[in-house]
């Protein structure tokens, strides 16, 4: 039988909408995600379900509303943008995009890939950095599917991609460009943070992060002083640091008056960076006596991402 080949991005999911139902709606699985929250559901799900889901879904709603455009989330508008520049480039390939927690979801994305007659499939988590969190899930959902078929393909799955010279160079290309542009005092490298305990247990997450920030410095060549950080911590447990929040409440006082800031744990822009980043974290520095804040964008629809999953295909 000749083989048909299918590629499936993976990214983590976003509501259909703002409105604050279909917020809960997404939320509530991405927070019952025992990968995510590894509390016990026994005193989790009444925590979630009699606290949490009654009151953020509208706060996160309100953000949500900010961000959507012509009725699509910025996560899903670059999802679909990137399916399209890779199926054009693997023209004999079948390319989908499922989300981890919302839709298209991953069990109906297979699905499809199945009936479509794919007897190799390539998972591509969209997380350059490995996380339990993020691509361990995504494996378990995959995972979860093909044990309960008896329809079992070829199967192969992207760990990570933050080393791929094409990831390091497009960054380092990036901020060239902006230093090229603006006087800046420090380059600020924010990543999606994680619990610290997650950690201790054996995810390497902080790892590879602090190799892309090592491998983009390098390939980028220029004496420039930079700061790692993490953002968007939740919950009371203590997560990886500096954070992100008081890391630039803290800059402007050291002399550090003039940033750039760059999230390369993302593929595309999304609540985390437009609203967090651009947003939220801007006006913390600003308020504390910085001067100018500018944000490197990562890849969104640029074809210079799907170049990179073309290499790692070949590999």
């Amino acid at each position: 039988m000749e083989k048909k080949r299918g590629v499936l991005l993976i990214n983590l999911g976003t509501p259909d909408s703002p409105d604050p139902q279909d917020v809960k709606k997404y939320l509530k699985p991405f927070l019952s995600d025992k990968r995510i929250i590894k509390m016990p559901s026994v005193i989790w799900q009444p925590i979630l379900n009699s606290f949490i889901l009654t009151t953020r879904p509208k706060k996160s709603a309100a953000l949500y509303a900010q961000i959507f455009e012509d009725g699509v989330s910025p996560l899903l508008k670059y999802a679909r943008a990137q399916e399209a520049n890779l199926q054009q480039l693997l023209p004999d390939t079948k390319v989908g995009i499922a989300m981890s927690y919302s839709s298209p979801a991953i069990p109906d994305a297979i699905e499809e890939m199945l009936t479509a007659g794919v007897t190799d499939l390539t998972v591509i988590p969209l997380y350059p950095q490995y996380s339990g969190t993020t691509v361990g899930s995504v494996f378990d959902d995959v995972m979860g599917f093909f044990r309960r078929s008896d329809n079992i393909i070829d199967l192969r799955f992207i760990r990570s991609f933050y080393d791929h010279p094409g990831y390091i160079a497009y960054y380092a290309d990036k901020i060239k460009q902006a230093l090229a542009a603006h006087t800046v005092d420090a380059v600020v490298f924010s990543y999606h943070g994680i619990p610290a305990s997650y950690v201790k247990d054996g995810d390497r997450y902080p790892e590879e992060c602090t190799a892309t920030t090592r491998l983009i410095m390098e390939k980028m060549g220029i004496d420039v002083p930079h700061f790692q950080t993490f953002q968007s911590k939740f919950g009371p447990n203590e997560w990886l640091t500096p954070a992100t929040d008081a890391t630039l409440k803290t800059l402007p006082g050291q002399g550090i008056k003039k940033i750039l800031i760059v999230a390369p744990g993302f593929v595309a822009d999304c609540l985390e960076t437009i609203e967090e980043l651009e947003q939220e974290n801007k006006g913390y520095f600003l308020a504390s006596g910085g001067t100018d804040y500018h944000y490197v964008r990562p890849f969104n629809e640029e074809q210079a991402l799907s170049e990179i999953f073309v290499d790692l295909l070949k590999k």
